[in-house]
């Protein structure tokens, strides 16, 4: 369709961009090895065009409201809301002299995430039908033992993601209390019997000491070891990675905010395996850039918390291992959004018969934690 002049015509200019912050307790002080936390701040974005409304969010902070809202919106009102691509670059040039990483990337995912569910939506179609499935469904990890956590705390959540959920593997936190990790690993390991034990340390460890612990956790059969090192250190990962006993992965890529972040990961052959976060990396725009990364490099991906929101992007990226269960993002999503997904025999899949992401927000249950 073109206008009188002869310029291509929007086909669903956007008319509105709305963002609100939530900020939802958690059930239970938590920490891993760098930080500790006691609530989680989502960020919901809507785009409105065509007469429908497409729904995305982040975890950040609640500034992010403004960025979206003073920033990113102003220069969306009247662009096509089908050309993602092209909105999405417009959003990188708009945040450029105020830094890429950080709150700027989040604030763009979750705003493109609402451009795909919108586009699907105006197509009155499943999201996957526009991504394009190349899986049934998308294995799990159980995701939590914090190391707040008392044994039997631990004990009970693992093994309900095993005995229960059918998880095939779980992922503990650790580096708080460095002394104690390798009796946590034990306590982990005889919860879940045989299934596959991940360990995160969140960078809390050198290089040296990540070395040691790799060595020792193998005597645990733990098969990933997340971050034992910053993620900035790429060569310090890399060293771990090299020195890793054989059948432990190292993992990273949670911080990974560009296509160029996972770039360099892959490129100094830092992984065995990248995880990427749409929450964080430029929504599902970049998700798919890093899975296409994975592709060219031969390494498999993993998808970083936030289940709901990446279910239909999992299905569609060809190196997917699995995604993360991340016990805050799962309460928070089954808590405030209906259609949020819920294991069977330790795998997600999408509704069909629901439009765009398959997500609505229920306002009236997130009232009470609404922050602006």
């Amino acid at each position: 369709m073109t206008s009188s002049s002869g310029s291509r015509a929007s086909q669903a200019p956007i008319e509105s961009v709305l963002a609100h912050a939530y900020r939802i307790p958690t059930d239970a002080p938590e920490a891993d090895g760098t930080f500790a936390w006691n609530a989680t701040t989502l960020i919901v974005v809507w785009v409105c065009a065509g007469g429908q409304s497409g729904l995305g969010y982040t975890y950040s902070d609640a500034c992010t409201v403004e960025l979206i809202q003073d920033t990113l919106a102003p220069g969306l009102l009247q662009r096509d809301a089908l050309d993602i691509h092209t909105v999405w670059e417009s959003m990188w040039r708009q945040v450029r002299n105020l830094g890429r990483s950080g709150l700027a990337a989040s604030a763009i995912a979750a705003i493109d995430c609402a451009l795909w569910d919108l586009k699907a939506k105006l197509f009155a179609v499943p999201l996957i039908r526009l991504l394009g499935a190349v899986r049934e469904r998308v294995p799990l990890y159980g995701s939590g033992g914090f190391t707040t956590y008392s044994d039997a705390r631990m004990r009970e959540q693992l093994a309900g993601w095993v005995e229960r959920d059918g998880c095939r593997w779980v992922k503990i936190k650790i580096g708080s209390a460095p002394d104690e990790d390798e009796g946590r690993v034990k306590v982990a390991r005889d919860a879940i019997g045989e299934a596959g034990l991940f360990v995160d340390a969140n960078g809390a460890f050198s290089q040296q000491r990540s070395a040691s612990f790799a060595q020792r956790f193998a005597d645990y059969a733990v098969e990933w070891f997340e971050e034992p090192v910053s993620s900035d250190d790429v060569d310090g990962l890399r060293f771990v990675r090299e020195r890793a006993p054989d059948g432990m992965d190292i993992a990273a890529g949670e911080y990974g905010y560009t296509a160029d972040d996972f770039r360099r990961l892959l490129t100094a052959g830092a992984v065995d395996v990248l995880q990427a976060d749409a929450s964080r990396c430029g929504g599902l725009t970049g998700f798919m850039q890093a899975a296409a990364l994975c592709d060219a490099f031969h390494v498999p991906l993993s998808a970083h918390c936030a289940p709901a929101l990446h279910l239909h992007a999992a299905f569609a990226a060809q190196r997917l291992l699995h995604q993360e269960w991340f016990h805050d993002h799962v309460r928070i999503e089954s808590m405030l959004f209906d259609g949020a997904p819920r294991p069977r025999d330790g795998a997600i899949a999408p509704d069909l018969s629901r439009p765009g992401c398959g997500l609505e927000f229920r306002h009236s249950d997130a009232a009470q934690y609404l922050l602006k």
